[in-house]
């Protein structure tokens, strides 16, 4: 090996293990989720859609013309009705063969509480869910309100999934009603499926293959689990317990219940049943699974970024339409947990697309609940200067500025177009 090549190996190695530190270093901890047990809750967490973040001034001359925008549906009920209704069902038939404790019966009232509400209302948006849209709809408009004026040209589209559609209605009726004049077009046939939920043929067959991942998440799991204190402080005697599933299946479902609540109206919480490294370690799997499935776990090789190449070529295209024909407006598109994860992966953007092959290093890589919580959104701002031809964007993670540590700022939070196109359509191609 030539000199050359020893230190550029070196410098290599040396660079790695910086990443790696930084990587370990810089996502969630035990004592996050213990101050915040919503957290928990995973892509579950409900998005605050009272706060807003600060953002850096405009650069000199510059003004905002476009606005490229991925957003999640709202906060939503459990997708299906029987997510509630079995967990119901079998405290009721526990408590009819008296074995269930005293904060057994407790649950079973709560969750009779739960369910008058939930009931018939499987995979719909919440009334919190409908806050967080119109909230992010108006701040939107307040910070850049150059972009919206009468003649901006504005498309809305969504996945075909009635939730996507309702925050997409509700995003746009907000912007309506803050500029009367503009028109909004709005669209949620079945032929943006193609761009705005593309699954890769590979990526599917990943996920659902028994060789893949499974294996080793089931052995994470049981190291991770002991239902055993769980059960014995709701039941009697676990010995006879009529259930047919399995007992983590069991503490799975009632711990989703939990984490989904803060997105519901009702004041009840399922929290309290849980101890503080349990809830941790239940968080710790579900996320497992969706930076296994989803993201950029080191055990998928990169396949998922492929899920939102369609996507990101939608974004790019778009973005040269409004540059070259000199419009202002913005492109509003809504999907699912599963659209916005590889795009925010394959955006680069920071803490998005961390790559780990240890699954207890996982969680300290990346974390559900910051890439994609209940609303989450990705906003690519556009900026021209009169008499200049430079473009200049940022980007906003969850309304946050946030870096792409591989492409070099022109000022940060803000970079050129020309560098920012070129690397996406690298990626792409």
């Amino acid at each position: 090996m030539s000199i050359f090549c020893y230190k550029l190996f070196k410098t290599m190695v040396i660079l790695l293990l910086i990443m790696q530190f930084l990587i370990l270093n810089g996502q969630t901890s035990f004592q996050e989720i213990v101050e915040n047990p919503e957290k928990s809750g995973g892509v579950q967490y409900a998005y605050p859609s009272n706060k807003a973040y600060s953002l850096s001034p405009f650069p000199d001359g510059y003004k905002p013309f476009y606005i490229s925008h991925f957003g999640r549906h709202g906060s939503r009920y459990l997708v299906n009705d029987q997510e509630y209704k079995q967990i119901l069902d079998i405290f009721k038939k526990e408590s009819e063969t008296n074995n269930l404790t005293i904060l057994g019966l407790d649950i079973l009232g709560r969750l009779k509480l739960i369910w008058n509400e939930a009931e018939g209302k499987g995979g719909d948006l919440t009334a919190l869910g409908i806050e967080q849209q119109e909230a992010l709809s108006k701040r939107m408009f307040v910070r850049f309100p150059d972009v919206f004026n009468d003649e901006a040209q504005v498309t809305a589209v969504s996945t075909t999934v009635p939730r996507c559609i309702h925050s997409m209605e509700i995003f746009c009726q907000t912007l309506s009603e803050l500029s009367p004049k503009m028109k909004i077009l709005k669209d949620y046939s079945p032929q943006h499926m193609d761009y705005l939920n593309y699954h890769t043929k590979e990526a599917v067959a990943f996920r659902s293959a028994s060789h893949t991942w499974k294996k080793d998440y089931e052995k994470f799991e049981k190291e991770k689990l002991d239902p055993e204190r769980l059960l014995q402080s709701l039941f009697k005697d676990i010995r006879f317990l009529t259930f047919n599933e399995t007992d983590r299946k069991f503490i799975f479902e009632l711990y989703n219940i939990a984490s989904n609540l803060q997105n519901m109206q009702t004041k009840i919480t399922l929290y309290d049943i849980f101890e503080k490294q349990e809830l941790f370690d239940l968080w710790q799997c579900r996320n497992y699974k969706l930076y296994v499935q989803y993201a950029n776990a080191a055990e998928n090789k990169g396949i998922m970024m492929e899920n939102s190449k369609p996507l990101l070529k939608n974004i790019i295209e778009k973005a040269n339409y409004h540059i070259s024909n000199n419009t202002n407006g913005a492109d509003i598109r809504y999907g699912h947990d599963g659209n916005i994860i590889p795009l925010a992966m394959l955006l680069h953007l920071q803490d998005s697309y961390s790559s780990v092959s240890d699954a207890d290093d996982f969680y300290k890589a990346w974390s559900d609940f910051k890439v994609s919580p209940m609303s989450a959104n990705i906003q690519i701002i556009f900026f021209k200067k009169e008499g200049n031809n430079e473009i200049l964007l940022k980007f906003l993670h969850n309304e946050k500025e946030i870096k792409i540590p591989l492409i070099k700022s022109y000022k940060y939070p803000y970079y050129l177009w020309s560098d920012v196109s070129n690397f996406f359509l690298g990626l792409i191609e």
